[in-house]
């Protein structure tokens, strides 16, 4: 039913930027958290931003200051701006959204986008 697909993945130089985009299709259903996650070669899945629908965030330390989430209900897409990119950031994003059904909790992953940073 409910899909996501994200986009906006590429190559950039360190110090450069780039932009992510989830987008949510399937349903008209409104998710009560979205949530940006990433799984750097060799290593596991970490999670890098979230927002509520109420608007609230939280993002991992290393990118606080870098990086910034956002959601729009009307367009159901939530977007990733990064700034500064480190070598380091270097992984395969993930989508999620999660939703309460009152018997259950809907949970829907997307299949990745790659981000490349390197000079």
């Amino acid at each position: 039913q409910v899909q996501l697909v994200e986009s906006g993945g590429g190559l950039v130089q360190p110090g450069g930027s780039l932009s992510l985009s989830c987008a949510a299709s399937g349903s008209t259903s409104s998710f009560d958290v979205m949530v940006w996650y990433r799984q750097p070669p060799g290593k596991q899945r970490e999670q890098v931003a979230k927002i509520r629908s109420g608007g609230s965030t939280n993002y991992q330390d290393s990118v606080k200051d870098r990086f910034t989430i956002s959601r729009d209900d009307a367009k159901n897409t939530m977007s990733l701006q990064m700034n500064n990119l480190k070598p380091e950031d270097t992984a395969v994003y993930y989508c999620y959204a999660g939703r309460s059904l009152g018997y259950r909790y809907l949970e829907v992953w997307g299949q990745g986008t790659l981000v490349t940073v390197s000079s």
